[in-house]
């Protein structure tokens, strides 16, 4: 392993794998990383936000639809 595979994913990396998960896409070598060397807290926390933005996303995009379509 590299010294960079060894020190703790930054908060840049923790969000790609949070990407990543919501996509169902990861490389072994970040799956590992992932479950080696960083702390489950962040990814929960970074987890749930992504989630309540997706939510909040699909909510905005069917209220949008919904008010051009006349629909009240």
């Amino acid at each position: 392993m590299s010294e960079e595979d060894k020190k703790q994913p930054s908060l840049w990396q923790v969000a790609q794998s949070v990407g990543a998960a919501l996509f169902g896409v990861q490389t072994s070598k970040n799956h590992e990383r992932d479950f080696t060397h960083g702390k489950p807290s962040q990814y929960i926390i970074l987890g749930l936000i992504a989630v309540v933005i997706f939510i909040g996303t699909i909510i905005a995009v069917v209220k949008f639809v919904i008010s051009l379509v006349g629909v009240d």
